[in-house]
């Protein structure tokens, strides 16, 4: 087995061809990343868009839209496919400037990143060909690798105080409904406070939770009058399924469980004047969390649930998970989405808008 990576990242690091296609550094920073997002997987299974989110955190893209960043990557892996890894990766380190050598040795570390913010171990090899190639001294490498993990520990915790100031104590609104700032729906509470319930709440979404699994999440965004030609030119089926599938869930699903699939999907006609459903697998990637052994917190495996539709000049997504409790496996795809798609439907009844 380990002469066969072996001789897979060496396919990689020993051409000696280049594409005829030419690169700005910038693009070659990007197609590192591209490259070790491919290294071990097949190219079907690498994601632009999820890909070009990463990218786009780096101070190197600033200047670039997503949707920009997205056809270089979408570029790039047709590189890829037509002329091989080498190829790109050798195309990739002539074209890379001085200045971003670095950058582009950051991007294959970030890409590499676990859950737990390290390299996993079957990483290792690749990324020590990486630095090798780039011509990057121990110190210099490890330093990145440290500087990168330093930037995701340090956002992880903003974002954590984030939610904490955004947490409303729920007993603050026992017996009583949460009204979106803008006005534009009441709901009740659906959480209680003694199974641990907290409402999250931050511009253009509100969450309810608790201790024993629930969540309940509306997202709500205003439609803008634009986006009414989109709308009927694609008819509301296509056009509900292009923003739920091809925008909400790489960007708030995928970003943050890479292993996450969408398992089913359904067009509810009759519901909400049109309304469009979809069940993700989502393999740890819970609200809530057991303890190990060893101490660590691991988050629990769970399906979650998204509704799509248009109320009144809103667009809406409201969202619900199961999650798999003390070994608990889940029934059939067709009855998760069926239980989930009413516990959505029953929350969403409750729901006044304005």
């Amino acid at each position: 087995m380990l002469v066969t990576i072996m001789s897979k990242y060496d396919k990689i690091f020993n051409s000696s061809e280049t594409s005829e296609e030419s690169l700005s550094p910038e693009e070659a920073v990007a197609a590192i990343a591209t490259v070790t997002a491919i290294a071990d997987l097949s190219i079907e299974d690498v994601d632009a868009e999820s890909l070009a989110g990463i990218l786009w955190e780096f101070e190197v893209f600033e200047e670039y839209s997503e949707d920009e960043i997205i056809e270089i990557v979408d570029r790039l892996i047709g590189i890829a496919e037509d002329e091989g890894l080498g190829v790109l990766f050798n195309t990739a380190k002539i074209s890379l400037s001085d200045e971003l050598v670095l950058d582009g040795f950051a991007a294959g570390v970030i890409v590499l990143l676990d859950d737990e913010l390290a390299i996993p171990k079957q990483k290792q090899a690749y990324l020590k060909k990486l630095q090798t190639a780039l011509e990057l001294e121990d110190e210099e490498a490890d330093e990145i690798i440290k500087e990168v993990i330093a930037a995701f520990q340090e956002a992880e915790e903003e974002e954590y105080t984030d939610d904490e100031d955004e947490t409303v104590i729920i007993e603050e609104y026992a017996q009583e409904a949460y009204q979106s700032p803008l006005g534009n729906f009441t709901v009740p509470v659906p959480v209680d406070p003694e199974n641990g319930g907290r409402i999250q709440s931050q511009e253009g979404v509100v969450g309810f939770s608790d201790d024993i699994g629930t969540l309940l999440r509306i997202d709500y965004y205003p439609f803008p009058v634009e986006q009414s030609e989109e709308l009927e030119s694609l008819g509301q089926q296509k056009y509900l399924q292009s923003i739920l599938v091809d925008k909400y869930v790489p960007q708030a699903i995928l970003a943050n469980v890479p292993d996450a699939t969408v398992e089913y999907t359904e067009y509810l006609e009759d519901t909400l004047q049109g309304s469009y459903y979809v069940l993700i697998d989502m393999p740890k990637g819970s609200t809530i969390s057991k303890q190990e052994n060893n101490g660590t917190a691991v988050r629990l495996d769970a399906y979650r649930g998204l509704l799509i539709f248009i109320s009144g000049e809103f667009l809406y997504i409201v969202s619900s998970q199961h999650s798999f409790l003390n070994g608990e496996t889940p029934d059939s795809i067709e009855e998760e989405a069926e239980y989930i798609k009413e516990n959505i439907l029953e929350f969403v009844e409750t729901i006044e808008f304005a």
